[in-house]
């Protein structure tokens, strides 16, 4: 990873979000990723990646948390429906990370980590499922509403899929505004909102600073962005209900991590 330039996680450097995704389906096994012999894995859950869960580092960062070694499949794919938004949260990893929003007529590529069951139960600790008050819901797109297509043609019967509890933020219109990397996300976002600025300082450098780790302050910042009405629905909230705790292939839950 570290000769791929793909080693270094967003939990650890707050302004490379979403971090560096790979260039092509791989395996990631440790700190090593290898080509892939085949795109999927009947027992495990494929789950769509908008944002950091692409990253090979981040996901790395997060099994560690919880003593999982076991590798995971990174598989492209050409998702219909669905564009890449912001969360309209402040995470206390000291970034506003990505959100997915329904975007009918769109296509692009994402990637579809294929998760055997305590994988999963760690990825949806570190995305707050199981805590009343989390950033996401996991959700199971159908296929005939969320074409997923790999590489070799196969379109999955279903994906999962993080929703941000929140909605995401727009544009100003009314649009969900996407998320263009973390650096100019955050020059936009305090450009626009002295009250923002207020909080988090007038720089992305210092807003990361100020938001990792303090909580209430993240809390105060999500609480602003509704307050100042930019927030919007993503489209997906039709999909969210009981079923990101009992689908199948979930795993065990486990505790949200500290940080």
């Amino acid at each position: 990873m570290e000769a791929l330039g793909l080693a270094e996680a967003p939990r650890d450097h707050p302004l490379s979000y979403p971090g560096a995704w790979p260039e092509e389906s791989v395996l990631l096994d440790g700190d090593r990723l290898s080509p892939l012999t085949r795109l999927t894995f009947p027992d495990r859950v494929p789950v769509l990646a908008v944002g950091s869960n692409a990253c090979p580092a981040q996901l790395r960062h997060k099994m560690r948390q919880y003593e999982i070694s076991s590798p995971i499949p990174l598989v492209k794919a050409k998702v219909a429906g669905i564009d890449v938004g912001v969360s309209a949260h402040v995470s206390g990893m000291g970034y506003v990370s990505a959100s997915p929003f329904r975007a009918r007529g769109f296509t692009r590529e994402l990637f579809v980590t294929w998760l055997d069951p305590a994988q999963l139960a760690a990825v949806d600790a570190s995305e707050g499922v199981q805590a009343p008050s989390g950033a996401y819901d996991r959700v199971l797109l159908p296929a005939s509403d969320v074409p997923v297509e790999l590489e070799s043609g196969e379109v999955l019967d279903g994906a999962h899929l993080y929703v941000s509890r929140r909605g995401v933020l727009h544009d100003g219109s009314g649009t969900p505004r996407r998320h263009p990397g973390e650096r100019p996300l955050l020059a936009e976002l305090l450009a626009e909102s002295p009250r923002l600025r207020e909080l988090f300082g007038s720089t992305p450098e210092e807003f990361c600073a100020r938001a990792r780790g303090d909580w209430d302050l993240c809390v105060r910042g999500t609480r602003l962005f509704a307050e100042e009405g930019r927030t919007t629905a993503s489209g997906l909230e039709k999909y969210v209900g009981d079923q990101q705790t009992g689908s199948p292939g979930s795993g065990a839950s486990l505790s949200p991590p500290l940080m």
